[in-house]
């Protein structure tokens, strides 16, 4: 279906043509900036996920419905899911792998044709008045508070945007699976702190969640970590590592068949590969690491640990760059996400209904991401942050090598005693090993042995036979003659007698 909408029909003519269109369309996620000025020479552009809904070309009219990307200038920046927008520009096609079947490129303001639903509008407004809110916060906090709660990285500075890349705290900037998984988390402690039998305390939990999706935006990355990061938190707190396996692999594969161009997001494959680790990875480790360290710090350094030696392979296919202070600045950073998400989503629905509360709220939420953005900041400050590392197929292998090494690693020390009888256990096979191949190749000695290629010629070693022989082949036949021996009786040699010359 995706390739019918991409190469058939009218719109895929328009697209191959370039033609110059009116689209209706309707948006259907949030709003990215670009750091690129681009072909039209804007400083300020957006990219807008965007569903088309009518299009007019060359004298038609051609309802559809076929995904775009729309790039325009400062007035798309303020677009919401769902809103419907009236615009011209010009089609073009878009990349190879792309989920869109075409960009627009917009060459005027979008025009509102209907306003949005009131379930829609709601969050909309939710997250704009939550921007305005922490606009008032002084340095780093002002942009990235907003980024990390409702996933608005509009006003995120460049210079840190770029100090989180270097440190592996991407992440961090916009909503993640670590945030569904601790707004699920939260709301399942509440619950279960209320006395509530379990089942209740479950669709409280996600009933909560969903309003979340839905105050962050319900497009297809949201969504995805929150069906990510429910599986992480179950496999967790449960206990239950195979079945949260079984979940991943069920949600996967069922993502995959409603979006296959899944299949060539890196997102996607991140989210997976993070999840992953947490299920099959994180609990061991928790396990390991809870011998010297207390429970909760266990569990604290295990989740990021484990996400970060499923995600590196992928990592360096993106940038190929070694982050040597990934590890210590994500679990620096560990410590503070909580507050800022806990803090941050409260805030998010009484910013109209109680200003002063929530300005509060928003106050200690960006304490703790000021935090953040000076653990980033002083970690990619440091010599050596970001070293090169090597491109393509080389560099994830062996990046993959080097988080197998990690892994054995963290469970050799940990595990001391039974590094130690597994080094002696290799040992005591690697010995015997070399004595049974030294055993193979001796030979009784005074037996010569046949050269090679030289099969039924000269000195032959004929076991159990107690003589050595000489065989000469002759008219196919093999002829066997006795060899004289040197110390076997025989005639004696005769001496001269004395004074004989």
């Amino acid at each position: 279906m995706a390739s019918a909408q991409r190469n058939d029909g009218a719109v895929a003519e328009a697209v191959a043509a370039g033609a110059s269109v009116v689209a209706e369309i309707e948006v259907a996620g949030m709003p990215r900036r670009l750091s690129a000025p681009g072909r039209s020479g804007l400083s300020d552009r957006w990219a807008v996920p965007v569903t088309l809904l009518v299009l007019v070309f060359d004298g038609r009219r051609v309802e559809a419905s076929v995904k775009l990307l729309a790039l325009g200038g400062e007035e798309w920046g303020h677009s919401s899911p769902g809103q419907r927008f009236r615009a011209t520009g010009k089609l073009r096609q878009a990349g190879a792998g792309e989920a869109e079947a075409g960009i627009l490129s917009a060459s005027s303001a979008p025009h509102r044709v209907r306003t949005a639903s009131s379930w829609v509008h709601l969050p909309a407004g939710l997250r704009r008045g939550f921007s305005v809110a922490a606009a008032g916060l002084p340095g780093d906090a002002r942009g990235l508070l907003p980024g990390m709660v409702t996933g608005d990285t509009g006003e995120l500075d460049p210079e840190l945007a770029s100090a989180m890349k270097t440190v592996g705290m991407t992440h961090l900037t916009a909503v993640s699976g670590a945030n569904c998984s601790l707004v699920l988390g939260v709301l399942l402690l509440a619950a279960r702190s209320l006395r509530l039998p379990r089942p209740a305390a479950s669709g409280i939990a996600v009933a909560g969640l969903g309003l979340f999706v839905l105050m962050v935006g319900p497009d297809a990355s949201v969504l995805r970590a929150a069906l990510m990061g429910s599986i992480g938190l179950w496999a967790l707190g449960f206990g239950r590592a195979g079945r949260g396996l079984s979940l991943l692999c069920v949600a996967a594969a069922g993502l995959l068949l409603a979006n296959p161009a899944l299949a060539t997001d890196f997102g996607f494959v991140l989210s997976v590969l993070a999840t992953l680790g947490i299920v099959v990875v994180g609990r061991p480790l928790m396990g390991w690491l809870a011998a010297f360290v207390p429970h909760w710090l266990a569990a604290g350094l295990a989740v990021p640990l484990s996400a970060q030696l499923f995600c590196s392979p992928v990592i360096v296919l993106l940038q190929p760059q070694f982050s040597s202070y990934a590890l210590p600045a994500n679990l620096a950073a560990a410590v503070l996400v909580p507050p800022v998400t806990v803090f941050g989503t409260a805030a998010v629905p009484i910013v109209p209904l109680a200003p002063a509360l929530s300005a509060m709220l928003i106050a200690v939420a960006g304490t703790f991401a000021a935090g953040v953005a000076g653990i980033a900041r002083c970690f990619a400050a440091l010599p050596g942050a970001a070293l090169p590392w090597p491109e393509g197929a080389l560099g994830s292998s062996t990046m993959a090598a080097l988080s197998g090494l990690t892994l054995t690693g963290f469970w050799l020390a940990t595990h001391p005693a039974a590094a130690v009888r597994l080094i002696l256990k290799i040992h005591d096979r690697t010995t015997l090993c070399l004595t049974r191949t030294l055993r193979r190749h001796e030979r009784p000695p005074g037996t010569v042995r046949a050269l090679p290629g030289s099969v039924g010629r000269g000195l032959v070693d004929r076991p159990r036979r107690g003589r050595l022989r000489v065989c000469k082949p002759t008219s196919r036949r093999n002829h066997e003659w006795l060899l004289p021996r040197p110390n076997a009786p025989g005639p004696r040699r005769r001496r001269p007698p004395p004074g004989a010359m």
